[in-house]
């Protein structure tokens, strides 16, 4: 996977959330929910809560905010059931698009899923079209600001903690592992003092599409049309979006 960084896609979904902090407070407390509903209200027992709960820390949501799902989930009140699906399509330009949602109203998001789709250039496909082109990875990575550690020493270090491989840019390093190896390297790097700009089990695409001109600009308001969505969690794509840097 070298030479290209999976961190820039993330970093700019992420950019895009914080500008929406509201709505991003709104879909992390429903993951949370989902989490907490799903095993249990301690995170010290259930690993995809402690997960979420530090996803949602580093977005700067209120620790009251989180406790209010927890409660909501684990509490005695009638539960709101949401499911979690999955879309697959192509955005302009053969663009490979995943979108996962949690949802209590399959037909209002599958319609809402669909006309982002047809309204900027892109079409829904059938399920499996495009998921064979990303792989479902753990993802550390290291602020190189905040940590002024020697590559090859940190890279040793996180093989050693069972990573399978790491990536360098100017900005930061990116530490993948499997998704079952993921809490292991995670805990031993905090061990050994390290703190992470971003930790999630997420996943990356295996190719790249370019785009330009105006299928870029289609590509870029399909993401922002899905993300803006309430039942929307995750966009992943395989847009090449080293041109947006230049």
């Amino acid at each position: 996977m070298a030479g290209h960084s999976k961190w820039k896609n993330i970093q700019r979904r992420k950019n895009a959330q914080d500008a929406k902090r509201g709505k991003l407070f709104m879909k992390l407390a429903k993951e949370i929910y989902v989490a907490a509903k799903s095993g249990g209200g301690d995170p010290a027992s259930n690993p995809s809560l402690r997960l979420v709960i530090e996803k949602a820390k580093a977005a700067n949501m209120p620790s009251e905010n989180i406790e209010r799902a927890i409660k909501k989930a684990t509490g005695t009140q009638e539960h709101t059931n949401y499911e979690e699906i999955r879309y697959e399509g192509y955005g302009p330009g053969g663009v490979a698009v995943m979108v996962v949602c949690l949802t209590d109203n399959k037909n209002r998001t599958a319609a809402n899923v669909r006309a982002a789709f047809s309204k900027n250039g892109g079409n829904l496909g059938e399920t499996g079209c495009v998921s064979y082109l990303f792989e479902r990875k753990g993802l550390l990575v290291i602020d190189r600001e905040q940590h002024n550690v020697d590559e090859d020493e940190l890279l040793l270090l996180a093989i050693e903690a069972g990573a399978e491989e790491m990536e360098t840019t100017d900005e930061s390093f990116e530490i993948y592992t499997a998704p079952e190896s993921f809490e292991m390297v995670k805990d031993e790097l905090e061990q050994q003092g390290f703190t992470f700009a971003s930790a999630e089990i997420t996943m990356i695409p295996q190719t790249y599409t370019t785009l330009e001109g105006d299928d870029l600009k289609k590509m870029l308001k399909l993401i922002d049309t899905l993300e803006d969505d309430d039942d929307v969690q995750e966009v992943y794509y395989n847009l090449d979006e080293s041109v947006l840097e230049e």
